[in-house]
């Protein structure tokens, strides 16, 4: 197979920097004035910080605006931003801390008939405590048919009612074993975990690691920004003497860009160590912002083969894994092409005291970033080099399973066979496609 060319650059990656605000003072800003001030300070930030910025308008009167969100909406840059967002700074660290709230803990994938099936639970979500597994087929939804929520364009909604502790839903459910099962479950708050799966498999003389690793999330409290579910795997590869690892990032939509820099010098061959990982790439006013980061090697692991499983719900920090990493080692994607997110964001209001005091936290898109050969500059997604179907009727690590097999077939035998690659199939519907701002980095149920 021929090595893979990746031709540009996506990232999630979030940043955040914390420099002394120089807005005007607000305290006497009379009730009714407030919501002007908060636009007029988005606007204002969106013209210093905003990686298009060249695009935006001198002024703008904000006032034509009904909220803060359709002010921001019509200022994207149309033809390329598809991801800048408002939240609250709560929101944000939760989300990047894997803190959930008001979810049952679970992910939908497709299969190419169009039956749903569970696609993953996080462990301590109520549907993990329920013990749902990947693999389990949807027959209803509250008693309504799944093909029910189909909307006349092709895609799906599923309204599972407010994201609050609490909102109970009614799922029924067809087992791998042929058996059916109804379940009521309630939303609720919990820790998320990042990793799915890890295993080692001996096969054809190789040791070969396996990780499903679903989002960039960092353990909340450590310092320097990490997580401690990425040490613990990669300590777990160490400990078993791999020689080539698996990592699925077919539901990963990304994350922070301190945990993918963890990742990374996990991944990078010791030769990489102190060569450059990115180069961060600001607007033009933001130019002495601009910074490389360089490799620096950790653990043992010097990895024969690398391979991706990827999809179009791979995104953001999965894009910059494969990127900062194409110039250094052979990689193989094998699933779909990704989402193709090639810039990235940090939240605005520690440099913004109206938003910061209105609890108004606004996370434009503000930098790409290239790897060590340049590439920054990609919408399309990286390309699959072997377009396999997803097969979320089988959980892990079921041999069976497309994506994996096709992936240990490559790695045993250098080759995969046309049955394999006869399975692709675009789905009719993805988790990405059902949610929009701070959710699109970290899409549940």
């Amino acid at each position: 197979m021929q090595k893979l060319r990746l031709n540009l650059l996506g990232v999630l990656l979030v940043l955040v920097i914390f420099f002394p605000s120089c807005n005007p003072e607000t305290d006497d800003v009379e009730p009714m004035q407030v919501e002007e001030v908060v636009k007029r300070a988005i606007f204002q930030s969106m013209r210093e910080w905003y990686y298009w910025t060249n695009e935006l308008p001198a002024t703008l009167n904000v006032s034509q605006f009904s909220s803060n969100e359709d002010l921001l909406d019509n200022l994207r840059f149309r033809p390329l931003d598809r991801w800048s967002y408002l939240t609250t700074r709560a929101q944000f660290n939760a989300a990047f801390t894997g803190q959930a709230s008001g979810v049952h803990g679970f992910s939908f994938a497709f299969d190419e008939n169009e039956r749903l099936f569970v696609a993953f639970v996080f462990d301590a979500g109520p549907a993990g405590q329920d013990g749902w597994q990947r693999g389990w087929e949807f027959l209803e939804i509250n008693g309504r048919s799944i093909s029910s929520y189909k909307n006349s364009n092709g895609s799906y909604s599923f309204d599972l009612g407010p994201n609050t502790i609490g909102v109970q839903n009614t799922f029924k459910f067809r087992l791998p074993d042929g058996s059916e099962k109804t379940s009521t479950i309630g939303k609720a708050a919990f820790q998320t975990n990042s990793v799915l799966h890890k295993d080692v498999y001996e096969m054809e003389g190789k040791r070969i690691g396996h990780l499903v690793y679903q989002s960039f999330r960092a353990t909340d409290g450590l310092t320097p920004t990490r997580s401690q579910e990425v040490e613990d795997a990669f300590a777990f590869f160490e400990s078993e003497g791999i020689d080539d690892l698996i990592i699925d990032l077919r539901y990963n939509g990304g994350g922070s860009v301190a945990v993918t820099e963890q990742i990374l010098n996990y991944l990078a061959p010791s030769a990489a160590s102190g060569r450059p990982m990115y180069t961060n790439r600001h607007n033009p006013n933001k130019f002495s912002n601009n910074r490389t980061v360089n490799f620096n090697k950790r653990g043992t692991l010097e990895l024969n083969e690398l391979v991706f499983i990827t999809s179009r719900s791979s995104a953001s920090a999965s894009e910059l894994l494969i990127n900062c990493l194409e110039p250094y080692m052979d990689l193989v994607l094998i699933g779909d092409d990704t989402f193709g997110k090639p810039v990235g964001s940090f939240p605005l209001s520690s440099f913004n005291r109206v938003l910061a005091d209105n609890n108004v936290e606004l996370v434009p898109i503000t930098f790409a970033i290239a790897n060590a050969e340049g590439r920054a500059d990609y919408f399309d997604g990286f390309p699959a080099d072997v377009r396999v179907g997803d097969d979320p009727a089988r959980n892990w690590p079921d041999f069976n399973e497309r994506r994996l097999a096709a992936a240990l077939n490559y790695l045993t035998g250098g080759s995969l066979s046309a049955r394999m690659t006869d399975s692709y199939y675009k789905p009719v519907w993805e988790m990405i496609d059902a949610f929009e701002g701070l959710q699109k980095e970290f899409p549940m149920y």
